[in-house]
């Protein structure tokens, strides 16, 4: 099979840095690496080059960043270059036809999720709101369907205990990269054997927003619980406590010997250094960290002591 001599990197966050790195260190520095355009970020809305531009300049690697991947001219560019293999890893964008058949040997995808479960743009989010116990990174052929190309390689890990969003996604980055390389290397020598995904199997992670961090009292502790670890560190588990914001930055279940009865999101007071609150079904949510809204995060136990909570106040 011929040598994949030139590479095109699609890439924007955080998260595609580790596969750049592999790729740099396997001899497979990419020809030309494209990235989303700078955007405002943060509070002050400073424009901001995302990670992978950065990494791009750094190693003098070419950078374009079109404001879209449909524009004629960024697609006549690329024709001009005619990559043997496009890499895709966390970009940004939907690929026309034009672009997906422009590559001489196709676009490969790093997703990450054992597909065909956690299509979509949250899988890391996805998976800990359902509680998995395992996750994994797979490689993809990509087509016009959103996430539902044929899968090329698989690799599984189990989800550490108390393992939150940001955690796993290093985790999972770093696995993938890995992976992307073994692709690569399996594609030069022509053994990878493409398989069908099932569609019957597939689920979906939408994007996920801002209000989706509000704390519901009603569901159960576990599920909570979840939703804190995907929502750590954005856009973080917010509830409402004396009519103020109170961001919960850490809890975990806890056990009672019965279980309590009364309105959910009411103070039962400390239990082992937590702050138990009451959950749907007579759950108990134990919080160990919270952070009013400009000050420092601090211990729940001194914020019960600091603000004089009494037992049977409800957080909202």
């Amino acid at each position: 099979m011929p040598k994949l001599k030139k590479i095109v990197f699609f890439g924007t966050p955080e998260f595609a840095l580790p596969t750049l790195d592999a790729l740099a260190e396997a001899g497979r520095t990419p020809a030309l690496v494209v990235s989303q355009p700078p955007r405002p970020s943060g509070r002050g809305k400073t424009v901001l080059q995302p990670p992978v531009a950065e990494w791009a300049e750094k190693h003098e690697v070419p950078l374009v960043q079109p404001e879209s991947v449909r524009d004629p001219g960024f697609l006549a560019e690329l024709k001009r270059l005619a990559p043997d293999v496009a890499v895709v890893v966390a970009f940004g964008q939907i690929f026309p036809p034009e672009l997906l058949e422009l590559p001489k040997r196709g676009c490969i995808n790093l997703h990450a999720s054992l597909l065909p479960k956690y299509r979509g743009a949250s899988p890391i989010q996805g998976v800990l709101l359902e509680g998995e116990k395992k996750t994994g990174v797979t490689t993809m052929q990509m087509e016009e369907g959103l996430d539902s190309g044929p899968i090329l390689l698989q690799e599984e890990t189990a989800i550490r205990t108390y393992e939150t969003a940001d955690k796993l996604s290093a985790r999972l980055a770093k696995l993938g990269a890995e992976v992307v390389v073994e692709t690569l290397d399996q594609l030069e020598k022509g053994k990878l054997k493409p398989r069908k995904q099932r569609d019957e199997s597939a689920s979906y992670s939408p994007k996920i927003a801002k209000g989706d961090g509000k704390v519901n009292w009603a569901l159960d502790a576990d599920e909570i619980y979840n939703r804190l670890r995907a929502y750590t560190p954005w856009p973080g588990l917010a509830a409402h406590f004396r009519g103020r914001s109170l961001k919960v930055v850490w809890g975990v279940p806890m056990s009672w010997e019965e279980a309590p009865f009364g309105v959910t999101g009411t103070y039962l007071g400390l239990r082992q250094g937590r702050v138990s609150v009451l959950c749907g079904g007579g759950t108990i949510l134990g919080l160990e960290e919270v952070q009013r809204p400009g000050k420092t995060t601090v211990r729940a136990s001194d914020f019960v002591h600091g603000e004089r909570v009494r037992v049977g106040e409800r957080f909202a």
